[in-house]
């Protein structure tokens, strides 16, 4: 049966951040393919109005010579990436060279892991041959209950729950030992006991991991008052206590990559603080460029609400990790560091 993860980290144990800082390579790189979802899911922003998402109102899909690009330029890091991520606001699985994409990754090697987060859907046979043959590292599959009829509550959409499952199960089957899958779904989507149980009962035995996470305030704009269940104001996402948090610590060891090319230091959604360009810069300069660090220095200072994205954030409070906290002295070390 599968390890059961809630209430931990799902990736494991995590590097104390203040211990290896300053990062020449970062530890981990988001890559949104494209901004385009088949769901429509009630705590999300694609259940909002096209006019009403922010920069991400259009669909966008990624050009595949500008991944090839940057990912070039990720293999002349001083080090491997711990994770590269495809995932997005959207499906990852939209993009019509989603296993293409994740076979060049894997073929440079520039990631010690190379993920992805879907919602499983088109997760068909000859979707997951491909990317099992592309060399995936981790499929991390975001379901939305354990009926059609919770999926047509929560996603809005009619799926075919048996069928969805079998394919789960399709990939597990086929996979090899190196590549993990790790099965969540969001607590919004159970109801009760009972719920908890054939969770478990279905997916236990077609995955590595699986776990019952929380439903957050994520997106501005989003109404969550009949979403949210009392659980998620005291716990974070992953069922940790929340902390108060003074120095955001992703634009220290994250960077992500949007479908355009434009990068950002952090999990943005609608107003994108915009660090660089892959289309007219290496990834490299971006990384520990100017612009970069001074955000860096403004976290430091403690200044939260220096920029609209961070006064609206959500996910400094209900995304985050002990490991990751970045304290008042080592923000004044790190000052001189990032001058």
């Amino acid at each position: 049966m599968a390890e059961d993860l809630s209430g931990q980290a799902p990736g494991g144990k995590r590097t104390v951040l203040t211990e290896v800082l300053p990062l020449q390579t970062p530890f981990v790189v988001q890559l949104f393919p494209i901004y385009a979802c088949n769901f429509r899911c009630n705590y999300c922003i694609f259940q909002l109005p096209n006019k009403e998402r922010g920069f991400i109102s259009d669909k966008v899909v990624m050009d595949f010579d500008l991944y090839k690009k940057f990912i070039d330029e990720f293999a002349l890091f001083p080090d491997k990436i711990k994770v590269l991520r495809f995932v997005g606001i959207g499906e990852p699985l939209l993009h019509p060279r989603i296993a293409d994409m994740v076979a060049y990754a894997v073929d440079k090697q520039v990631a010690h892991s190379v993920e992805m987060l879907t919602n499983g859907s088109l997760l068909t046979p000859i979707m997951s041959n491909a990317l099992i043959d592309a060399g995936l590292s981790r499929l991390v599959v975001s379901l939305q209950g354990v009926s059609a009829r919770k999926y047509k509550e929560i996603c809005g959409v009619d799926v075919q729950f048996d069928r969805l499952r079998a394919n789960l199960q399709y990939f597990f089957l086929h996979k090899s030992d190196s590549t993990h899958m790790y099965c969540k779904v969001v607590d919004t989507a159970l109801d009760g006991d009972s719920d908890n149980r054939r969770f478990h009962s279905l997916f236990g035995g077609i995955c590595d991991s699986l776990a019952i996470e929380h439903t957050v305030p994520i997106h501005s704009g989003v109404e969550y008052g009949d979403v949210i269940k009392h659980t998620g104001e005291q716990l974070t996402q992953f069922g940790l206590p929340v902390s108060e948090v003074k120095v955001c610590p992703q634009p220290f060891f994250h960077m992500q990559i949007n479908p355009d090319g434009k990068v950002v230091p952090c999990y943005s959604f609608e107003y994108p603080n915009i660090m660089g360009d892959c289309n007219t810069q290496t990834v490299q300069d971006i990384w520990s460029g100017e612009r970069f660090n001074a955000f860096r220095r403004t976290m430091l200072d403690g200044k939260l609400g220096a920029c609209a994205i961070c006064k609206e954030c959500s996910i400094i409070t209900y995304r985050m990790f002990p490991e990751d906290m970045i304290g008042e002295a080592d923000a004044e070390r790190l000052k001189k560091v990032y001058g």
